[in-house]
Parts: structure tokens; C-alpha cells; sequence
């Protein structure tokens, strides 16, 4: 399956942003699906996963309360409704597959098929 990342963009901090990422090839309701996170001189971070149905997900501490993942199989799209937005979320952020399908995997290496990214800038 390719993934392509789109809805980054400048935001202050207390806004919000809708991310979007388009799936296409494999059939996509088959796989659950992640959401990292890379700013500038870190390390990819997990940012959130939902499962294949969708009733399942899963987020890092650091965005609970603030950040939702959805996903529309009908349309092949999953999103990340952003809330709240911090200097600190400040990444490029990437959308991927979860090779296991358990939304509990949170490591880089646990998912593949990674879409290129979509930059979201937060100013203070």
C-alpha cells in the first residue's frame, strides 16, 4: 500500500489542524495504521495508531486529550484531528502501516509503507 501525508501547515499554538493520509494499492481496511512524528534533530516518535475497524487506538502520553485518530475505509483515508496545538508538536509528521496490526506496537521498526510527510509548524 502507498501513503501520501497532506493538511500540515503553520498554526499557532492553541489551534488546531486536520491531517490527512490517503492510502492506495492493497486494500486498506486490512491493516491498522499509525501516526509518528519527527522534529528537526530528533528521533521518528509515535504519535498515535488506530486499528483496522477503527474502534481500537492507542496515543503517546504527550498528545492524549488533544490529538484523535479516525480512519474512513470507505475512503481509503485515516486522520489526525489536532487540538490544542504546542510549539513542542512542531514535526514533520508521517503517516505508515502497522506490520502486525496491533495498535499497541509503538516502535518506528513495527510499521512500514511509510508516506512522506507533511510538515506542521506551531508558533508560540
Amino acid at each position: 500500500v502507498q501513503l501520501q501525508a497532506s493538511g500540515g501547515g503553520l498554526v499557532q499554538a492553541g489551534g488546531s489542524l486536520r491531517l490527512s493520509c490517503a492510502a492506495s494499492g492493497r486494500s486498506f481496511s486490512n491493516y491498522g495504521m499509525g501516526w509518528f512524528r519527527q522534529a528537526p534533530g530528533k528521533e521518528r516518535e509515535f504519535v498515535a495508531a488506530i486499528r483496522w475497524g477503527g474502534a481500537v487506538t492507542n496515543y503517546a502520553d504527550s498528545v492524549k486529550g488533544r490529538f484523535t485518530i479516525s480512519r474512513d475505509n470507505a475512503k481509503n483515508t485515516m486522520y489526525l484531528q489536532m487540538n490544542s496545538l504546542k510549539p513542542e508538536d512542531t514535526a514533520v509528521y508521517y503517516c505508515a502501516v502497522a506490520l502486525s496490526g496491533s495498535v499497541y506496537s509503538e516502535q518506528v521498526q513495527d510499521f512500514a509503507s511509510w508516506g512522506q510527510g507533511t510538515l506542521v509548524t506551531v508558533s508560540s
